[in-house]
């Protein structure tokens, strides 16, 4: 039996698709299939049904689970060996949302590189519910998620909550608040209900943070004004900011340019009937993927900024 074939043959797996499959891994089709053809030799079984189109037999279901199983644990025993021959050279492939990632690698990474120069960090850009089943596959060793779905297959590290604030302008207050403005903001300052500011036109999200935005407008019985949906969390900030819309934030996103927000912007934390309205993030990878030196001290990089990020107030009064 050769491991390689069983690499290629979980590979196809996940295409169903011999042409998709070798143009992806840069190998010629015919090579691909020569991988295959050999393993179902050594097998003595088939472990595709060619057609009407590929689909693994039952053989084949339980062939994948053990090439699987081989190819993480040959991922694992060449890190293992790389700690005890303290080499300093191998990958890290991780993931999370394009807003995440912005905001903790620019902080981890000039640490991770110079103690760590020689390893590959490959960086896949994608949502939540998305991520735990690379994690779980092994194509990814570690990925920034939000509220996890509990499986006993998963180690996960806390790192905070999010907490998600309203921010608008003085400018848009005035205009609909008038006199009112000053106690109101008072009043919110560390704790704005939707109903404080039903009468704002909002940039409203269609994302699982809007989702927990639209549950507060719904429980306080309000049906919110949208200047804009989108799922384009900068897109509102962005609107908020030019004084058209008030907009909602994560603590995350917001901590991190607490220096570039223009002075008439006020923050304030999102409750609902009094309980912050967060989004619990966190840090998840494989029981079973064996972390390398250098992918633990990236650990403890990405778990101090998270740490020290959660501590900065954002919420202000302009």
């Amino acid at each position: 039996m050769d491991m390689n074939s069983l690499f290629y043959f979980a590979e196809l797996a996940k295409d169903l698709h011999i042409t998709r499959t070798a143009e992806r891994l840069f190998i010629s089709q015919q090579t691909l299939s020569n991988h295959i053809q050999r393993l179902e030799e050594y097998y003595g079984t088939p472990l595709l049904n060619r057609k009407p189109g590929l689909s693994l037999t039952p053989a084949g279901e339980e062939v994948l689970k053990f090439a699987k199983t081989v190819n993480q644990e040959s991922i694992n025993l060449n890190d293992i060996l790389g700690d005890i021959k303290q080499q300093e050279r191998g990958m890290i492939r991780f993931g999370g949302s394009n807003i995440r990632l912005n905001s903790c690698l620019p902080h981890v990474l000039p640490a991770f590189s110079a103690r760590y120069p020689n390893v590959d960090i490959r960086i896949t850009d994608a949502i939540s519910s998305n991520l735990e089943p690379l994690v779980l596959s092994g194509e990814l060793d570690y990925a920034l998620v939000l509220e996890h779905q509990r499986n006993a297959k998963i180690i996960v590290h806390r790192l905070m909550d999010d907490q998600t604030c309203i921010c608008v302008s003085d400018k848009l207050l005035k205009k609909y608040y008038g006199d009112d403005v000053e106690k109101l903001k008072k009043r919110a300052m560390y704790g704005a209900e939707v109903q404080d500011f039903e009468r704002l036109p909002f940039c409203m999200l269609n994302n699982r943070m809007g989702r927990q935005i639209q549950e507060c407008f719904d429980k306080a019985g309000i049906t919110p004004r949208a200047y804009m949906t989108s799922s384009y969390i900068q897109l509102g900030i962005l609107t908020c900011f030019q004084g058209l819309a008030a907009g909602f934030a994560p603590q995350m996103r917001l901590a991190n340019e607490i220096d570039n927000i223009p002075p008439d912007i006020n923050i304030f934390p999102l409750v609902m009937r009094g309980v912050p309205v967060k989004q619990q993030l966190c840090l998840i990878h494989h029981k079973d993927r064996y972390l390398p030196r250098y992918a633990r001290y990236f650990t403890e990089l990405l778990l101090k900024y998270f740490t020290e990020l959660e501590m900065i107030r954002v919420q202000r009064m302009a």
